[in-house]
């Protein structure tokens, strides 16, 4: 079969990182075909034929209660796999959401214990299927050659993996014929040993007695955390049918109810099994009993023998449960790579592999590369791990339960972390989302922590050993299990180095505390994308201007990663300057639209383009506010996301400004709308991530219009409600939100005059403002002030005429500000030693602290600041 031929096989890539967005073939598994590929997953018969007795060796009579106790872990950790993808039905399962809980550190650890997991485990069941081919098929010399095994096993994963490849509804359909074979040998296995104990029973028969199911029973506490360590091996595997979440029909409750329902069918199934086959078979170390080592891993061949008999039909059942076992390998094998490739794709989807995992085949709408490539993974380690392991099948196994507990663990406690903030709101919510997952976690880090450093570490408890430098001695399953992990670590250091740098040159580039302003009253919350995929876009400020207005501004660059937090940073800086020019916001936008577009056609050479088109289609909100006029000026380039709440009803408002095209993106000009607030109205500026959330985004625009509507609680605590809501867990891509409450200037904190255009007002505006300055106490300013006054109304009247106004505000600074109807700048330049004219701004410059111009609807405004003594400030300063 050629895999990889062709445009069409190639695959595309995904078409997104977000649930349901990846390009998987959605709808295609039902409720029925989740649960059996869950219960294939955990390979029933495989799993009793590996295990069983392995626990009776370590547990002796108790092994029925052993079984039962390994399932309540199982089911615990269930749960928090149903919580978690009714929230996020995401195909990378344990990565996602431990990613969302506790970054992409934790998350891409969680992946790896899935990769170690399936990649172990698959390397043994194959070659399991390939020792049972032989043996049914009467090659009992091939089944016992190591070579023949590993090649039958290259087999196995290979015609599995083309299978996967194919599409999921054939795998589904498949695992429905294999497992309903298992499922059918294996009750009519036990009920003929069970019936046969009662009736014709063998000398090593026993009769079914409470003390097997009574956990007291058991030697020691070790012992018993031993058993139930190998025990938890016989349940894995249901996580799969929320692996293949994103492909089943209703994605948000059928993979949950499917994990669960399989989990208790297993504990019916091996409860049965377990009982009879020790009922029939005894505890011995001899024969058929369950407690011989040298049937340890594979007790049903002997058992079967014995209890199907070698009379008329009991060869042909014989041949059958060997079939059975086989069939259970090879759907074991093939339900493996499901989970693999699938958490492969989805951390490829979000950038934490090399996104070329990520493609979907055009027709099948499956993994390509995920599958074929963790396919070939796991031959290679097949390989290798029969050149290291003198018996790759009991370490190996041992090595896939560290695996298992330590990612079963992590989403436990991510379950717990993940929901946290709601787990007051009703007893349901404490007890599924935090209760029951809390403590699944902590049972598996228990039985983690036992099993790596007390039980697998032994020597003597292994079948192979390794002599460590520093340590010494330590068992084979520990050296496989840690060093897989360890390797983990050390790759995630490398693979989450740019989520790192991102997220530090992104929370560098934003403000660290917003600027205090009389103007308004802000609060602002940003939070980061979880993933490298996403950190990176959004960018918030609020920036003092001139004559006490403040400007503020909410913007989104599309993409993430290092290349959206830089362009993200240059789009700050430009906004910054291009403010403090005193701009109108329609025109701040165009002037930024012209820098992305300057930036757009810069030569370059390698990922220039690609660089260039980060700050393409960004959106942006941009408002200034006058808290002398209660006046906002606001323009938006693409969809505005803007809410004004009023102060007297709490009603929200969504004021309709006129769409502009993003930067970047040819269209019409932009244009401002103008807004009268009055005092204490809350203006909230967000970002679309802040709804990602919400059904619909009209659906999280009434969420956040009904947080706002307590309009008199501190803004603090409105942000941190409404992140609450709308983001009750982290999120898939940067959110931000900036909250302002609005102010006016007190009427004694400014004061106005109108002059006429006559060289006699000068003097009379020197008088008046040297008299409103002892009024404010600050006579210390007057010379400096009336010095000012007087060579900026000069100049107005000199080469402008027509009204003019003077206006004084008190505030951090004295600012004065003269208007008038010209629309001509001064220019500061030094004036010869023998010019007549041109020192006056220069003067005015070295005598103040800041100056500038801003026009206006009817001319220009020169205004200038000079800083207030300390005892002076006013009272919020």
């Amino acid at each position: 079969m050629r895999l990889l031929s062709g445009d069409a096989s190639a695959g595309h890539p995904a078409p997104g990182s977000g649930v349901g967005r990846k390009g998987l073939k959605s709808g295609a598994l039902g409720m029925l075909s989740s649960v059996v590929i869950a219960m294939a997953s955990a390979g029933p018969a495989y799993s009793i034929a590996a295990t069983l007795g392995l626990i009776v060796a370590g547990v002796g009579l108790q092994a029925p209660i052993i079984t039962i106790l390994a399932f309540v872990p199982m089911l615990l950790i269930a749960y928090a796999y149903r919580e978690l993808n009714a929230s996020n039905a995401d195909c990378g399962t344990a990565f996602t959401w431990a990613t969302r809980a506790f970054g992409p550190r934790a998350g891409w650890m969680a992946g790896w214990g899935i990769i170690v997991a399936d990649v172990l485990f698959m390397t043994n069941v194959a070659e399991i299927a390939g020792i049972y081919g032989f043996r049914l098929l009467g090659f009992e010399s091939l089944a016992h050659d190591r070579l023949w095994t590993t090649v039958a096993g290259i087999v196995w994963i290979a015609v599995m993996t083309a299978i996967c490849y194919v599409g999921i509804e054939l795998s589904a359909a498949v695992q429905r014929w294999l497992l309903c074979l298992e499922i059918a040998v294996l009750i009519l296995l036990a009920v003929t040993a069970l019936v046969r104990a009662y009736t014709s029973a063998p000398p090593t028969a026993l009769h079914v007695s409470a003390s097997w199911f009574n956990p007291f029973e058991v030697s020691s506490g070790k012992t018993l955390t031993a058993g139930i360590v190998t025990a938890v091996f016989l349940y894995w595997g249901w996580d799969t049918a929320v692996s293949v979440n994103e492909e089943t029909v209703d994605s948000a409750r059928t993979p949950g109810r499917a994990a669960i329902t399989s989990t208790v069918l297993l504990l019916v199934t091996y409860g049965l099994v377990s009982t009879s086959a020790q009922s029939f078979a005894g505890v011995g170390t001899s024969g058929i009993g369950l407690g011989n080592r040298d049937h340890a891993g594979d007790v049903l061949s002997g058992l079967g023998d014995a209890a199907f008999g070698s009379h008329g039909a009991g060869p042909f059942l014989s041949r059958l449960l060997i079939l059975m076992v086989l069939t259970s390998a090879v759907a074991c094998t093939q339900t493996s790579i499901l989970p693999l490739a699938r958490t492969v794709f989805s951390m490829a989807a979000h950038k934490a592999v090399p996104s070329q995992l990520a493609r979907v085949h055009r027709r099948f709408l499956t993994p390509t590369w995920s599958t074929v490539c963790m396919g070939a993974v796991s031959i290679v380690v097949l390989v290798l791990l029969t050149l290291f392991s003198g018996n790759i099948l009991a370490d190996s196994i041992d090595a896939v339960g560290l695996a298992i507990t330590f990612y079963y663990g992590l989403t436990g406690f991510a379950c717990v972390w993940y929901y946290r903030r709601v787990l007051t709101h009703s007893a349901r919510d404490f007890v599924f989302m935090g209760v029951l997952p809390g403590l699944g976690g902590l049972m598996m880090l228990v039985l983690f922590f036992y099993a790596a450093f007390y039980v697998y570490a032994n020597p003597r408890y292994n079948t192979t050993s390794v002599d460590l430098p520093l340590i010494g001695r330590t068992g084979g399953a520990t050296v496989v299990g840690l060093g897989a992990l360890l390797l983990g670590f050390l790759l995630m250091l490398v693979v989450t180095r740019e989520h790192s740098a991102t997220l530090k040159l992104q929370r560098n580039l934003l403000p660290h505390t917003l600027p205090r302003v009389t103007a308004l009253e802000a609060q602002s919350r940003y939070l980061p994308a979880d993933s490298g995929s996403g950190v990176g876009g959004d960018w918030f400020d609020v920036i003092p201007l001139s004559g006490t207005r403040v400007g503020l501004i909410v913007g989104d660059v599309l993409g993430g990663g290092l290349r959206a937090a830089a362009t993200m940073g240059r789009l700050r800086t430009g906004v910054q300057v291009l403010a403090r020019l005193d701009l109108t916001p329609d025109e701040l936008l165009s002037r930024l639209d012209d820098l992305v577009e300057q930036t757009a056609y810069e030569p370059g050479v390698g990922h220039a383009r690609a660089h260039a088109d980060e700050a393409r289609g960004v959106t942006c909100l941009y408002a200034v506010y006058d808290p002398v006029s209660g006046r906002c000026s606001l323009a938006c380039a693409g969809q505005s996301l803007l809410m004004v709440v009023e102060p007297f009803t709490g009603a929200a408002d969504r004021p309709r400004v006129p769409p502009g095209p993003p930067l970047g993106m040819a269209g019409p000009p932009h244009e401002s709308i103008e807004l009268q607030l009055h005092p204490g109205t809350v203006v909230a500026l967000f970002s679309r991530g802040l709804l990602q959330s919400a059904d619909t985004p009209e659906a999280g625009i009434a969420q956040l219009a009904r947080v706002l509507a307590d309009f008199r609680r501190p803004l603090r605590e409105l942000c941190d409600q409404a992140v609450a809501t709308l983001l009750p867990g982290p999120v898939d891509e940067d959110a931000t939100l900036l909250l302002a409450r609005t102010r006016m200037l007190d009427q004694k904190q400014f004061a106005q005059w109108e002059l006429a255009p006559d060289p006699a007002a000068v003097a009379v505006i020197r008088t008046t403002v040297g008299k409103q300055l002892d009024d404010w106490g600050l006579d210390d300013l007057a010379f400096t002030t009336e010095l000012v006054l007087s060579e900026l109304v000069t100049n107005a009247i000199r080469y402008v005429g027509g009204p003019i106004q003077v206006r004084l505000i008190r505030d951090r600074t004295l600012i004065c500000e003269v208007s008038d109807v010209g629309h001509s700048a001064p220019n500061l330049h030094h004036a010869a030693s023998d010019d007549e004219g041109g020192r006056g701004l220069f003067i005015i410059a070295q005598m103040t602290h800041r100056w500038g111009t801003r026009y206006t609807p009817t001319g220009k405004t020169i205004w200038t600041e000079q800083t207030l003594p300390p005892d002076r400030l006013p009272p919020d300063h």
